[in-house]
């Protein structure tokens, strides 16, 4: 079992793009999960990527203010570490 990434509030306003007030909205409402530790939130990281995916305008504030706006940076660029397509092929399309 791995241990789950978590957040501040603070930390995830940054990651994502948006507010600590849109983070604490997202708490209030429920539709992120969170411990307490020590009075502070602490939000799990993959709750906040399905939470980012739910709202077309925190979907495009993560992509052009938050950690989206690098994700073309991190593409393999190198073809000869890329995944091999024939072994990615699907066996029911053969």
């Amino acid at each position: 079992m791995t241990t789950p990434i978590r957040l501040s509030v603070s930390e995830a306003a940054k990651i994502f793009g948006v507010s600590s007030r849109t983070i604490r909205r997202a708490i209030s409402a429920n539709e992120v999960n969170y411990i307490v530790v020590q009075g502070r939130y602490k939000i799990g990281f993959e709750s906040l990527l399905k939470w980012s995916q739910s709202s077309t305008t925190v979907k495009n504030k993560r992509d052009r203010d938050g950690i989206g706006q690098f994700v073309e940076q991190w593409r393999i660029k190198n073809k000869l570490f890329s995944p091999n397509p024939n072994k990615l092929k699907n066996p029911d399309t053969e």
